[in-house]
């Protein structure tokens, strides 16, 4: 079994039985004219996660290991999406309203979409979510489980807010999680690193982080043996 280099201590990876979770890497949240630039955030912030991504998406195709996509996205009459949720954040377009991608965080818009530099392969399962966790109303966990996926690596945006929801839901259903640090942004610095604190906090409270390097090189030695 590889086992990688992380904090608090070292991740154990299990082949067969591990996937990667790549969170979100949407047009509306990386790109200027969707939701995050929306709400006021320098979306460019969130650029350096994408390439080493897309090394994450490069070693696990290449492991033969799951890949699952998620998007926050809703129903065109926006029947998941609560009000409260629509109406905070007072920004000049809101969940549904039309925007230069389409409407905004809406199943089948244009902003919606996957970025192309990390479009899911046509056999990857891409899972729309209407909150902030992967868990909560999607079939994530029933089709963990039936792969018999125990173990975890995230990739995704943003980090303290959709990446470490899904970690926390993930931890609750005892997967172990692994969060790769450089595969992950925030549109705020500073909230980025307290999210990778309180993931290793306490011994691995919510769970392990490391860089995408040691991932991407502890799968290939699993090929190479």
């Amino acid at each position: 079994m590889p086992i990688i280099p992380a904090q608090p201590y070292e991740f154990d990876l299990p082949i067969p039985g591990t996937a990667l979770i790549v969170i979100d890497m949407q047009r509306d949240f990386l790109e200027p004219g969707g939701f995050g630039a929306a709400l006021g955030n320098d979306v460019s912030r969130l650029a350096p996660a994408v390439g080493p991504t897309r090394a994450l998406l490069d070693a696990f195709r290449a492991a033969g290991l799951p890949v699952i996509h998620t998007r926050e996205a809703h129903r065109p009459d926006l029947s998941d999406c609560p009000p409260s949720k629509r109406a905070r954040g007072r920004g000049d377009l809101r969940i549904g309203d039309p925007g230069p991608m389409g409407r905004i965080l809406v199943a089948g818009e244009p902003g919606a979409a996957i970025i192309p530099a990390l479009a899911p392969l046509p056999d990857e399962t891409v899972i729309d979510k209407p909150g902030k966790g992967a868990f909560w109303a999607t079939p994530l966990h029933d089709l963990l489980t039936a792969r018999a996926v125990t173990h975890l690596v995230f990739a995704g945006v943003t980090t303290e807010v959709c990446v470490q929801t899904t970690m926390r839901e993930a931890n609750d259903r005892g997967y172990e999680c692994l969060l790769v640090e450089d595969a992950t942004e925030s549109y705020f610095p500073a909230f980025k690193a307290a999210a990778l604190e309180m993931i290793r906090a306490q011994g691995g409270i919510v769970g392990w982080t490391a860089p995408s390097a040691a991932v991407c090189a502890a799968l290939c030695s699993s090929m190479a043996g």
